[in-house]
C-alpha cells in the first residue's frame, strides 16, 4: 500500500526483456531495501528481487504489467518516481494507492502558469468513469487532484490538473512531453462502489 507521495527519483540502469516480461535494474538511492519489499516505480507496485548496499535493485514485471503500463518504454537513463510502502505510523499525505495500474493516459498539453504547471490528459472510458472533479487520481505514482473532468463524445474523458512547483521539481513529470503515455490508477473506493451498485445475479 502506498500514498502517492514520491520519495525520490531513481534512474534505470538497464532493462532486460525475456519472454514478454522485463527485469529492471534501478539505482534507487535507498540503502536499506529488503528482499521481497514492495516499491512503487512510476506507480507500479514491484518486488525487490536483488539489491546491494549502494541502493541498486532489480525488479521483475510480468507480461500483464507490461501490457497495462508504460514500463516497456523505459530504457537506461530514464528517471522514475519511487515510493516505498507506507507503514501504519506514516502520515497519509496523499491518498490510498495500491500500485495496481488501471491503464494509460495520453498527455495532451503542459502549460506553465505562475510557477505551477497545468496539464491536460485524455483518459479511456474504462478509467474515466471513476473520475470526479476534486477527486484523487494517481499519475505515474503521484497522488494528484483533478481540477476538471470533461466527458467526450467518444466516451473518453479529458481531465485537467495543476502541478505545484514542488511536485514538478521532485518527480519525473518534469521529463514528460506532450504525447507521452502516463500510468494511471483510479481512486480505489470508486471501483468498490461501482461493483456494489451492480444488480445481483
Amino acid at each position: 500500500m502506498f500514498s502517492g507521495i514520491i520519495e525520490s527519483l531513481g534512474t534505470i540502469k538497464a532493462t532486460h526483456f525475456s519472454d514478454g516480461s522485463i527485469k529492471l535494474d534501478v539505482a534507487t538511492g535507498f540503502s536499506d531495501l529488503a528482499l521481497g519489499e514492495s516499491v512503487a516505480i512510476n506507480g507500479i507496485c514491484l518486488t525487490v528481487v536483488t539489491y546491494d548496499a549502494a541502493g541498486r535493485a532489480q525488479f521483475f514485471a510480468s507480461p500483464e504489467t507490461l501490457q497495462r503500463t508504460n514500463l516497456g518504454a523505459l530504457q537506461a537513463g530514464s528517471r522514475v518516481n519511487l515510493e516505498r510502502a507506507v507503514s501504519m505510523a506514516t502520515r497519509l499525505s496523499g491518498h490510498i494507492v495500491q500500485g495496481h495500474v488501471d491503464g494509460l493516459a495520453l498527455l495532451e498539453s503542459i502549460l506553465p502558469e505562475a510557477g505551477a504547471y497545468l496539464i491536460d490528459l485524455t483518459l479511456p472510458h474504462s478509467i474515466a468513469r471513476y473520475c470526479v472533479e476534486k477527486g484523487s487520481i494517481t499519475l505515474d505514482g503521484i497522488s494528484l487532484t483533478l481540477n476538471r473532468v470533461q466527458d467526450m463524445p467518444s466516451g473518453d474523458c479529458r481531465v485537467g490538473l495543476t502541478i505545484i512547483p514542488h511536485t514538478w521539481a521532485h518527480t519525473n513529470l518534469q521529463t514528460r512531453r506532450v504525447g507521452d503515455l502516463v500510468n494511471v490508477e483510479a481512486d480505489v473506493p470508486a471501483k468498490y462502489v461501482e461493483r456494489l451498485c451492480q444488480p445481483s445475479r
